[in-house]
Protein backbone atom coordinates (compact mmCIF):
# COMPACT_ATOMS: atom_id res chain seq x y z
CA UNK A 1 0.00 0.00 0.00
CA UNK A 2 1.66 3.32 -1.07
CA UNK A 3 1.00 6.24 0.98
CA UNK A 4 -0.27 8.07 -2.22
CA UNK A 5 -3.54 5.88 -2.41
CA UNK A 6 -6.35 6.90 -0.76
CA UNK A 7 -8.72 3.83 0.39
CA UNK A 8 -12.16 3.77 1.45
CA UNK A 9 -12.71 0.64 4.14
CA UNK A 10 -16.69 0.32 4.10
CA UNK A 11 -19.36 -2.12 5.32
CA UNK A 12 -20.51 -4.03 2.77
CA UNK A 13 -23.90 -4.73 3.10
CA UNK A 14 -24.78 -1.78 4.54
CA UNK A 15 -27.51 -0.09 2.52
CA UNK A 16 -26.00 3.47 3.34
CA UNK A 17 -22.52 2.66 3.25
CA UNK A 18 -22.78 1.61 -0.17
CA UNK A 19 -25.07 4.77 -1.73
CA UNK A 20 -21.77 6.44 -0.14
CA UNK A 21 -19.56 4.50 -2.47
CA UNK A 22 -21.69 4.99 -5.04
CA UNK A 23 -21.77 9.13 -4.59
CA UNK A 24 -17.84 8.85 -4.44
CA UNK A 25 -17.83 7.11 -7.30
CA UNK A 26 -19.80 9.02 -9.27
CA UNK A 27 -18.18 12.31 -8.62
CA UNK A 28 -14.33 11.26 -8.50
CA UNK A 29 -13.62 11.90 -12.32
CA UNK A 30 -9.33 11.34 -11.11
CA UNK A 31 -10.61 8.20 -10.15
CA UNK A 32 -8.44 8.47 -7.14
CA UNK A 33 -10.29 6.09 -4.33
CA UNK A 34 -10.03 2.45 -4.03
CA UNK A 35 -12.31 0.91 -2.06
CA UNK A 36 -12.62 -2.48 -0.44
CA UNK A 37 -15.38 -3.96 2.14
CA UNK A 38 -14.81 -4.13 5.75
CA UNK A 39 -15.27 -8.07 5.70
CA UNK A 40 -13.06 -8.47 3.33
CA UNK A 41 -9.20 -9.71 3.37
CA UNK A 42 -7.97 -6.59 2.43
CA UNK A 43 -9.52 -4.47 5.10
CA UNK A 44 -8.93 -7.20 8.04
CA UNK A 45 -4.86 -6.60 7.10
CA UNK A 46 -5.42 -2.65 7.06
CA UNK A 47 -7.52 -2.48 10.03
CA UNK A 48 -8.40 -5.85 11.86
CA UNK A 49 -9.89 -4.08 14.56
CA UNK A 50 -12.80 -1.88 12.00
CA UNK A 51 -13.36 -4.98 10.04
CA UNK A 52 -14.57 -6.79 13.01
CA UNK A 53 -16.55 -4.60 14.65
CA UNK A 54 -18.33 -3.06 11.55
CA UNK A 55 -18.37 0.13 13.01
CA UNK A 56 -16.77 3.16 11.17
CA UNK A 57 -15.98 4.02 7.32
CA UNK A 58 -12.08 3.91 7.30
CA UNK A 59 -10.11 6.31 5.19
CA UNK A 60 -6.29 5.18 4.41
CA UNK A 61 -4.50 8.41 2.91
CA UNK A 62 -1.21 9.67 3.75
CA UNK A 63 -0.21 6.37 5.65
CA UNK A 64 -2.76 7.18 8.44
CA UNK A 65 -6.40 5.70 8.98
CA UNK A 66 -8.93 8.17 9.81
CA UNK A 67 -12.46 7.05 11.49
CA UNK A 68 -16.49 7.79 11.71
CA UNK A 69 -16.96 11.86 11.06
CA UNK A 70 -12.94 12.29 10.37
CA UNK A 71 -12.81 10.32 7.87
CA UNK A 72 -16.19 11.29 5.88
CA UNK A 73 -14.84 14.97 6.04
CA UNK A 74 -11.46 14.06 4.68
CA UNK A 75 -12.94 12.04 1.94
CA UNK A 76 -15.51 15.13 0.96
CA UNK A 77 -12.47 17.71 0.95
CA UNK A 78 -10.00 15.22 -1.13
CA UNK A 79 -12.94 14.95 -3.69
CA UNK A 80 -12.70 18.27 -4.40
CA UNK A 81 -15.13 20.97 -5.53
CA UNK A 82 -17.80 22.12 -3.66
CA UNK A 83 -17.79 19.05 -1.63
CA UNK A 84 -15.21 20.77 0.46
CA UNK A 85 -17.02 23.25 2.21
CA UNK A 86 -18.21 20.14 4.52
CA UNK A 87 -15.13 20.48 5.94
CA UNK A 88 -16.04 23.57 7.95
CA UNK A 89 -17.82 20.99 10.00
CA UNK A 90 -14.09 19.48 11.10
CA UNK A 91 -13.68 23.00 13.33
CA UNK A 92 -16.60 20.90 15.74
CA UNK A 93 -15.26 19.07 18.63
CA UNK A 94 -14.92 15.26 17.30
CA UNK A 95 -17.02 14.34 20.65
CA UNK A 96 -19.82 16.19 18.90
CA UNK A 97 -19.13 15.33 14.94
CA UNK A 98 -19.08 11.14 16.09
CA UNK A 99 -21.56 11.55 18.70
CA UNK A 100 -23.87 11.92 15.19
CA UNK A 101 -22.06 9.77 13.20
CA UNK A 102 -22.55 7.23 15.84
CA UNK A 103 -26.38 7.61 16.56
CA UNK A 104 -26.57 7.21 12.56
CA UNK A 105 -23.96 4.22 12.56
CA UNK A 106 -25.85 2.53 14.98
CA UNK A 107 -29.61 2.49 12.97
CA UNK A 108 -28.06 2.38 9.37
CA UNK A 109 -29.46 -1.15 8.90
CA UNK A 110 -32.99 -0.48 9.88
CA UNK A 111 -32.85 2.97 8.32
CA UNK A 112 -31.12 2.18 5.10
CA UNK A 113 -31.35 -1.78 4.63
CA UNK A 114 -28.90 -4.23 4.92
CA UNK A 115 -28.16 -6.75 1.85
CA UNK A 116 -27.22 -10.42 2.14
CA UNK A 117 -23.91 -10.19 0.83
CA UNK A 118 -21.11 -7.53 0.03
CA UNK A 119 -21.61 -5.41 -3.13
CA UNK A 120 -20.10 -6.68 -6.13
CA UNK A 121 -18.40 -3.93 -8.33
CA UNK A 122 -19.85 -3.77 -11.75
CA UNK A 123 -17.50 -3.95 -14.27
CA UNK A 124 -15.98 -0.58 -15.17
CA UNK A 125 -15.65 -0.13 -11.44
CA UNK A 126 -13.52 -3.65 -10.76
CA UNK A 127 -10.33 -1.60 -11.17
CA UNK A 128 -10.92 0.77 -8.15
CA UNK A 129 -12.10 -2.19 -5.79
CA UNK A 130 -9.17 -4.08 -3.45
CA UNK A 131 -9.88 -7.76 -2.47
Amino acid sequence: MHDSQKIILFDGVCGLCNAWVDFILKRDRKKVFKFAPLQGDFAQRASPDASKRLHSVVYITGGKKYYRSGAALRILRDLGGAWTVFFIFWLLPFFIRDFFYTLIARFRYQLFGKSESCRLPLPEERDRFLD
